[in-house]
């Protein structure tokens, strides 16, 4: 699977962004698609994740209640919707398929995207 993410930018604090992932090549219903987040100076860490029918999602702490993730399997297309977001969240952000199930250790991605950067003023 190829991914291809985007809709990254420059926002204040308290503002939104939705960010996009759009998958080509194999069957796009058979991946968990997962976000992760990597600020400078710092190791990627997760973010969220879809199970391959949109049921099952999962969120890490720091972005609980502000972070939704979707997908729109017809589209190929997963969405991470960032609401109240803070100066902290300011990372290059990646989307990643894994096939079947579900996770959220980056080791167990295998396909990843190229990154779409995302700045937060305060």
């Amino acid at each position: 699977v190829q991914l291809q993410a985007s809709g990254g930018g420059l926002v204040q604090a308290g503002g939104s962004l939705r960010l996009s992932c759009a998958a080509s090549g194999r069957t796009f219903s058979n991946y968990a698609v997962g976000w992760f987040r990597q600020a400078p100076g710092k190791e990627r860490e997760f973010v969220a994740v879809i199970s391959r029918s949109g049921v099952t999602t999962y969120y890490s702490d720091s972005v609980k209640g502000r972070f939704t993730i979707s997908r729109v399997n017809a589209k190929n297309t997963v969405y991470l919707q960032m609401n109240s977001l803070k100066p902290e969240d300011t990372a290059v952000y990646y989307c990643a398929t894994k096939y079947f199930t579900t996770a959220t250790k980056e080791t167990e991605f295998g396909s990843w995207g190229q990154g779409t950067l995302v700045t937060v003023s305060s």
